[in-house]
């Protein structure tokens, strides 16, 4: 059953001088219910970031937004709302898009990456602009290993943090 759910609970992490900007299509129920991205414990995201950084992976929310931070990366959604069945992308409904333009506004973003295939479909339908797309970080996509991703994500990601 799809419910309306928005982004309120969950604003744009944007710190000071974040130079990328990662987009997910919509943040899952545990990412909601904890309040921040990339929540749910078989989502990789953090993982292969970290492993990319050559870091350990930040466990908890404080942990990740130090993280994030550090390495100046700024972390948001292309939807702002949606009707959607659980944390089931393809169930996604009359999606409205985030006010991108306010979020760039916060720092100076060179360059935006999509995480996963329907984040990559919903940025090219609400805006005209350039941005990277990288794969899921989803356990749905285990084709793909922690250490690949990783690999992908060093590969185009750390070219705009230098």
């Amino acid at each position: 059953m799809l419910s309306r759910v928005d982004h309120s609970v969950l604003p744009p992490f944007v710190p000071d001088g974040s130079r990328v900007l990662i987009l997910g299509s919509f943040p899952s129920v545990e990412s909601r219910r904890q309040a921040f991205y990339y929540a749910h414990p078989s989502n990789r995201f953090f993982p292969a970031l970290a492993m990319a950084f050559k870091e350990e992976t930040p466990r908890t929310v404080e942990e990740r937004k130090a993280f994030l931070a550090r390495h100046r990366i700024a972390l948001y959604d292309v939807i702002y709302s949606c009707d959607i069945e659980k944390s089931k992308d393809d169930t996604i409904a009359n999606a409205v898009p985030i006010d991108l333009e306010s979020v760039l506004s916060k720092a100076p973003i060179a360059a935006i990456f999509t995480t996963g295939k329907k984040a990559e479909m919903l940025f090219r339908q609400f805006f005209d602009r350039d941005f990277i797309p990288l794969p899921s970080s989803s356990s749905a996509n285990a084709r793909m290993s922690v250490k690949l991703l990783s690999e992908i994500y060093a590969e185009k990601i750390l070219p705009f943090l230098r």
